[in-house]
């Protein structure tokens, strides 16, 4: 993994009516603790995979949820403690239902919080980043724009 070229990653914001879905998973910078964090379904753009199918992918694996995109919340960019820059590509979506209880190595559950709950969360840093609570204030605070503003020549619609 070279930490001086960003990484592209994909993170959907899961709203249903006023809570968000949100992973707890083990701690990958710190191994040795105990302490679970809590992430959007987020991840890894893969090869010759569109950011389209990538967050639903992603979504899927680490949750169990199958989402519906509404719009596209815009490109975070955030340089990681351990100096990794990521270009965190944000989908504001819907959920439409649960078809898995298996989710990925390290996730221990999904589940949904109250803006209220992730604000705790984060005053106590259980948040993966601080990409988490953003995104979510920009889900309820900022514009939504439409999916079509990706364009994606390799992956076209």
């Amino acid at each position: 993994m070279n930490r001086f070229l960003p990484h592209v990653t994909v993170a959907a914001v899961v709203a249903d009516r006023d809570r968000f879905l949100l992973v707890e998973e083990h701690d990958r910078m710190n191994t040795a603790s105990t302490i679970t964090l809590f992430n959007q379904p987020a991840g890894h753009l893969e090869a010759e995979e569109s950011l389209i199918d990538a967050v639903y992918r992603e979504t899927l694996e680490e949750s169990g949820w199958e989402i519906t995109l509404v719009g596209y919340l815009g490109l975070y960019i955030n340089t990681a403690p351990n100096g990794v820059v990521y270009h965190s590509h944000t989908f504001l979506a819907r959920p439409e239902r649960r078809v898995s209880q298996i989710l990925d190595e390290g996730i221990t559950r999904a589940d949904w919080y109250s803006l209220t709950d992730i604000e705790t969360l984060e005053r106590h840093g259980r948040l993966r980043s601080p990409l988490v609570a953003r995104r979510i204030r920009d889900a309820l605070e900022d514009p939504v724009y439409p999916l079509d503003l990706i364009r994606d020549l390799n992956h076209p619609t």
